[in-house]
């Protein structure tokens, strides 16, 4: 099922690449077809998951590799951690194709790589062999610097090639964190599970974290690695938009909670303050850009980072219920921003302008557009019964306990976000109506699908979070020592508890 779910997408860009060019209405619902079979596969693993066991399930392994003092295995197995992040990158692969319909400039390679992109994306989050994760890691980069350097806006080629600069830095140390790890294995290893009970020396543990911790960080991104994302969101097209911040910025957080937390834990804690600080920052710092940006995109692409910066106050704290946070904020913050970037989008191909001093009155012209504007950023910043909430109420119920004066700075960003959010949405779509947007039209046929489809889910999760709430508790069980899972926030039941259905 896994290797179905990760390369039946790898296949369809097979199929694609047979298909004349010409054929184009053919390559795109091949492209549907190819994306939707693997978010078929990954319910009927979601609605499959065992809630009584912690371990990892639905595992793939044979030998793939085998030299001499060199073992590398084809391994893949989800669990409570993993699985959410699969199912998204399923979900918002499907989006993005639908959302990608009147893409007309060379829509076979668009297509194509958009298949790969998931390939590469759902890789990572299945791979339990280091080398297999890597190498899932690094495929999904040409894809990607493909569909911003040749679909993307005016300054496409800069964006492109910052994004890769910056990605292949981190990737290059945390290659070598990755190295450093298998050679001190006895025997040397790529397995995950091997090596999160390996035991390592303090000052060993304390030099690969930041090695690991520095690819991390440029993929989530975290001040001050974060200077690529605005270029590549202002120049993608809005798919590639929805995959970038929906699914490619959460390799970064699943990479610290399944190495960092899950391999160096005693190094993570040791380094809990100048994470926390980075995390803050970047919590306040993305908020407060977002507030005077012009551009819809840039501003969703700044509000990012700050959200970003929730899931490192949540490893950061090192508690199970802050850990929970954390992995749950990676699922919510793909779908709400997924939808944002959708959003603007829609509006874009309506008024060719991004620019929130060109609208005004909107609303009267685009109901149901602006409805679901309102509700989506509801949902970003917070408002209780939207996906949104959950995920930031228990990052700070979980990291009070051990960072209080942080998490009080990082919840500052909560009313920040609100601010930029109403303020946006009071300037664009409400007041009186510019003459300018007298023909303006609503959406309507098959672009009001992929819209409703992921406001759904926003509502579907902040209703009943435990959906989501109980698969992630099982994997962050199994992740953190038994001390952390059952210290001073108590029980990881505690995490689902509040919100479970009687």
């Amino acid at each position: 099922m896994l290797s179905a779910i990760v390369f039946i997408p790898l296949l369809g860009a097979l199929v694609i690449g047979l298909v004349p060019s010409q054929r184009v209405a053919v390559i795109r619902w091949l492209a549907v077809v190819f994306s939707a079979i693997p978010l078929a596969l990954s319910i009927l693993l979601y609605a499959g998951f065992n809630y009584r066991d912690a371990g990892l399930q639905f595992v793939e392994k044979t030998s793939w590799v085998a030299l001499p003092s060199v073992g590398v295995s084809y391994f893949l197995g989800v669990d409570g951690l993993s699985l959410p992040l699969v199912l998204l990158t399923g979900l918002l692969t499907v989006v993005a194709v639908l959302a990608s319909f009147n893409i007309t400039v060379r829509p076979k390679e668009y297509f194509l790589l958009l298949m790969i992109l998931q390939t590469g994306v759902t890789g990572v989050f299945a791979a339990q062999d280091f080398f297999l994760f890597f190498l899932f890691w690094e495929v999904e980069l040409i894809p990607m610097y493909l569909l911003i350097g040749i679909w993307g806006g005016p300054r496409r080629e800069y964006a492109a090639m910052k994004f890769v600069v910056y990605t292949l830095a981190g990737s290059a140390l945390m290659l070598a964190g990755i190295l450093a790890l298998y050679l001190h294995a006895n025997p040397h290893t790529f397995d995950m599970t091997v090596l999160a009970h390996q035991t390592y020396e303090p000052a060993f543990g304390l030099l690969v974290f930041w090695a690991l911790f520095a690819g991390f960080a440029v993929k989530l991104p975290l001040f001050p690695f974060h200077t690529w994302l605005p270029d590549a969101h202002v120049e993608a097209p809005t798919a590639v938009s929805v995959l970038l911040a929906g699914i490619l910025l959460k390799m970064g957080g699943y990479g610290m909670l399944r190495v960092l937390v899950g391999m160096l834990p005693d190094a993570t804690r040791h380094w809990a303050i100048p994470l926390a600080v980075l995390a803050v920052i970047s919590v306040l710092y993305g908020a407060c850009v977002s507030m005077v940006q012009r551009d819809l995109k840039a501003m969703v692409a700044y509000s990012s980072i700050s959200h970003m910066g929730y899931v490192v106050v949540g490893v950061a704290a090192f508690t199970a219920i802050s850990l929970s946070g954390a992995a749950i904020q990676l699922f919510t913050h793909g779908i709400i921003t997924g939808l944002l970037f959708l959003l603007v989008g829609a509006l874009y191909d309506k008024a060719h302008t991004r620019q929130i001093a060109d609208f005004g009155g909107i609303a009267k012209r685009q109901p149901l557009l602006a409805t679901l504007f309102v509700m989506g950023g509801l949902a970003s910043l917070g408002l209780p019964s939207l996906a949104g909430f959950i995920a930031e109420f228990t990052v700070f119920i979980g990291s009070y306990a051990t960072l209080p004066v942080f998490t009080i700075l990082a919840a500052a960003g909560i009313v920040i976000t609100a601010g930029y959010i109403l303020w946006m949405l009071q300037r664009a779509y409400f007041g009186p109506l510019n003459p300018r947007w007298d023909g303006l039209t609503d959406v309507r046929g098959l672009e009001v699908v992929p819209l409703v489809t992921l406001m759904a889910v926003i509502v579907l999760v902040g209703v009943y979070p435990e959906i989501l709430t109980g698969v992630v508790s099982v994997g962050v069980s199994a992740l953190v020592p038994h001390n952390v899972a059952t210290g001073l926030t108590g029980s990881l039941a505690s995490v689902s508890m509040p919100w479970r259905l009687p």
